[in-house]
C-alpha cells in the first residue's frame, strides 16, 4: 500500500486552509495521523505554528509521540489520569471528573450537541464548571462537536442556541464548519476567544484533493478458465480471464466498500474499471477478477485504492 503525496500542491492546500480560517485554527493529529502518520503531522504542526502551539490528539494514549514543542489537547474523555498535566483534557460527565481527582491540570469542558456522543446539557453546565473548579482543575475553554450531517446554518444554529447559557469569560471551540462560516461565526462574537479544530480540511481538503493517491501494487496474475475454482474459498470464475493478486489486505486498511451492490464493494481500480473482488481482503493481499478482453494490470503495476486515509495504513509513504 503506498500513498503518494504531490508535495508542492499539498503545502499550497496546507497553507491556504491555515490563511483561511486564521488565528483561531487548532490542527487536529489523531488515530493514523490521516494515513501520513502523526510523528509526520506533528513535526509540520511545529513548522507551521510554532513552539507552544495546541494540537488536537484523540486520546491520552497518543500523548507520547508529541513533541515537548507542542501542547496536545485530548478530545476524547478518559478514564485514567495521564503522568503529568501537560496535556489538556476533556470531561463531559461527572464520571471523567471523578477520574480526575488528584490531578490538577486544565480542561475543556464538552458541550452537548445533536451529535450526542459527548457532552452535557445546558442545564448541567454550571454545575459541572463548579465541580471542576472546586476539584481544583482549570477551565481553559468550552467545547462543542457538531455533526457532518445538514449544514453550516443547522451547525451555527446550535452554536447560538448555546449562547444564553455560556459563561462570557470562558472560550469556545467548535467543528465542522467552513472557513467562510468559520469566519463570520468570530466577527459575530468578538468578545470572545473562539476556535476551531480542523483535521480533515486540513490535511486532506474537503472532498480529498488530487494531491493525494494511494495505490497498491500488483505481485501476481493468473489467466483462469470460467468455472475455475479460486481463493481461499474456492469461488467459481464467472468467464475466462485472470485473478490478479493486489498487495494489499486488512493490515493495511482494506476493506469492502459499504454498499448493497456487489458490483461496486471493491476498492480497487485500474484503467478507470472498478476491479471486482474474488472473496474478501486477505491479510496482506487481495484477489480481484479481470474478465478476458477488459484492460489487466500486470506484474509490477499499482492500481487506484479507494479507502479512507483515516482507516489505511500505508507501508510507503513518497512526497513527490
Amino acid at each position: 500500500m503506498r500513498l503518494t503525496i504531490q508535495r508542492q500542491a499539498w503545502t499550497v492546500h496546507v497553507a491556504d486552509t491555515v490563511a483561511a480560517y486564521g488565528a483561531g485554527l487548532v490542527p487536529v493529529v489523531k488515530g493514523n495521523g490521516y494515513g501520513f502518520g502523526r510523528g509526520v503531522l506533528h513535526g509540520i504542526v511545529t513548522d507551521l505554528f510554532g513552539a507552544g502551539t495546541m494540537v488536537a490528539v484523540g486520546t491520552t494514549h497518543e500523548l507520547h509521540d508529541v513533541p515537548p514543542a507542542l501542547t496536545p489537547v485530548v478530545l476524547t474523555p478518559t478514564l485514567s489520569v495521564p503522568a503529568d498535566t501537560r496535556p489538556i483534557l476533556t470531561v463531559a460527565a461527572p464520571q471523567h471528573l471523578d477520574a480526575l481527582v488528584g490531578w490538577h491540570g486544565r480542561v475543556i469542558v464538552k458541550l452537548g450537541s445533536s451529535m450526542r456522543r459527548f457532552g452535557v446539557a445546558p442545564t448541567e453546565l454550571a454545575g459541572t464548571l463548579a465541580a471542576a473548579t472546586a476539584q481544583g482543575l482549570e477551565v481553559v475553554a468550552l467545547g462543542v462537536h457538531l455533526p457532518l450531517a445538514g449544514d453550516d446554518a443547522a451547525r451555527l444554529g446550535e452554536i447560538h442556541g448555546w449562547l444564553p447559557h455560556l459563561p462570557a469569560d470562558v472560550p469556545l471551540w467548535v467543528s465542522h464548519l467552513t472557513a467562510d462560516s468559520f469566519r463570520r461565526l468570530r466577527t459575530e462574537m468578538v468578545d470572545r476567544d473562539v476556535r476551531i479544530r480542523v483535521g480533515t480540511a486540513l490535511w486532506h481538503g474537503v472532498p480529498r484533493g488530487d494531491f493525494l493517491r494511494l495505490t497498491a501494487d500488483v505481485l501476481h496474475v493468473v489467466h483462469v478458465r470460467a468455472g475455475d475454482r479460486v481463493g481461499y474459498h474456492a469461488s467459481i470464475a464467472p468467464t475466462d480471464g485472470s485473478v490478479v493478486t493486489i498487495g494489499a489486505g486488512t493490515a493495511a486498511g482494506i476493506a469492502p466498500l459499504d454498499t448493497t451492490d456487489p458490483a461496486g464493494r471493491s476498492p480497487f481500480h485500474f484503467a478507470r474499471r472498478r476491479l471486482a473482488l474474488v472473496e474478501g481482503p486477505h491479510m496482506h493481499a487481495s484477489l480481484v477478477f479481470v474478465p478476458e478482453g477488459d484492460p489487466c494490470p500486470a506484474i509490477g503495476d499499482e492500481v487506484d485504492v479507494q479507502r479512507p486515509l483515516v482507516t489505511t495504513n500505508a507501508d510507503d509513504v513518497r512526497w513527490r
